[in-house]
């Protein structure tokens, strides 16, 4: 079926929904409260499950232009010594391909592209939404990809299920040079990771106790092993990037409204459309698993998948909304459990238990 739909945010949630819907033959407008789209170098590890539904969306070459196979990374100890490794073989080996690593801005550039061919789906930019129902009055479809604060979210769903803190921040950078081992080194309440992003660079990310400034991050990783000082020093500390590490919770109980409000709340008492939930928006997690890039990508792929095999007319939307959230929700929260629980393993103080327990996994 086809319709008018709005899509809020343009993250990659957002982008991706929006060319799975003009796919479909939908009428797309595009929101985005920024006056100008997020570009910071973070690397996202894209699964070959996101990357399939990437060539789905038509955008796959596009990504594989600028990314790189991740292979051969290990689980180290402060000292160097390797505990286990990544199942990052496992991976390529049942889906024929490898686990990618992709920039942000690469990401984007590939949706923007992929969206832009159509040449009619506008991005309106500086446009902050605080009246969802009246947004929705004229729409068939009303999507939330507006983050883990999502607006959309909160006027449908209340505001019950937030961002909770786990009690930790992340420092992300890009050094100029290629480190000679990458995956992550667990130490006692904080880790690090290396991975490539693109030749000659190496993407890295820090995770330490929520009152670490970027002063002291050098001294909490000085006697680490190489090269993990040489990748802070070579990293200006003017581009590193604070997050405080966050998850949603509790978890939602759909992924879609089916527009039911009064109908005195939106213009001539016209019924709102439905909303779907994609991304951050529906299942924001923490980032130790690096699924919340592929997630976003899985939740656009299938419900624009949905949505263009349903009937015509409002029925059909709800059934699709239905199928999406039947499809989506229990997996992407599975997967946003596993990455919480996985981060409280990696940054216990009680090393010596959780050491022992990661040598025995498969090598």
């Amino acid at each position: 079926m086809t319709g008018t739909a709005t899509v809020v945010g343009a993250g990659i949630g957002g982008l991706a929904t929006a060319i799975g819907l003009r796919r479909a033959g939908w009428t797309v407008t595009v929101l985005e409260r920024r006056t100008e789209l997020e570009r910071y170098g973070a690397a996202f590890g894209i699964h070959p499950t996101a990357q399939s539904a990437l060539d789905r969306l038509g955008v796959g070459d596009a990504l594989r232009d600028h990314a790189v196979p991740y292979r051969d990374a290990h689980i180290r100890t402060p000292d160097g010594r390797p505990m286990a490794r990544l199942p990052l073989e496992r991976i390529e080996s049942k889906a024929g391909r490898p686990e990618l690593l992709i920039s942000r801005p690469y990401l984007l550039d590939a949706l923007l592209a992929g969206l832009d061919a159509f040449g009619d789906v506008p991005i309106k930019l500086g446009e902050r939404v605080t009246d969802v129902d009246a947004l929705a009055a004229g729409q068939d479809l009303v999507i939330g990809a507006d983050g883990i604060r999502s607006a959309v979210r909160t006027a449908r769903f209340g505001d019950r299920s937030g961002p909770r803190r786990v009690g930790t921040v992340a420092w992300i950078g890009i050094a100029d040079f290629e480190s000679p081992v990458h995956g992550e080194t667990w130490g006692s309440g904080r880790f690090f990771g290396l991975t490539p992003v693109e030749p000659g660079r190496t993407n890295w990310y820090a995770t330490v106790p929520e009152a670490t400034t970027a002063e002291e991050l050098r001294a909490s990783f000085a006697g680490w092993h190489d090269p993990i000082p040489r990748i802070l020093d070579a990293t200006d500390p003017a581009t590193w990037i604070r997050y405080e590490m966050r998850h949603l919770y509790p978890a939602l109980p759909s992924f879609v409204s089916d527009g039911a409000r009064p109908a005195s709340r939106v213009p001539n008492g016209a019924r709102p459309a439905p909303v779907a939930l994609v991304g951050d928006a529906a299942h924001a997690m923490t980032p130790n698993l690096g699924q919340g890039a592929c997630t976003a990508i899985l939740d656009a792929d299938a419900l624009t998948r949905a949505l263009a095999a349903a009937p015509l007319g409002p029925a059909g939307i709800a059934g699709a909304l239905r199928a999406y959230d039947a499809e989506r929700r229990r997996s992407a929260q599975r997967t946003a459990f596993g990455s919480r629980t996985l981060h409280r393993f990696m940054s216990t103080e009680r090393t010596r238990l959780r050491d022992a327990a990661v040598r025995l996994l498969p090598g």
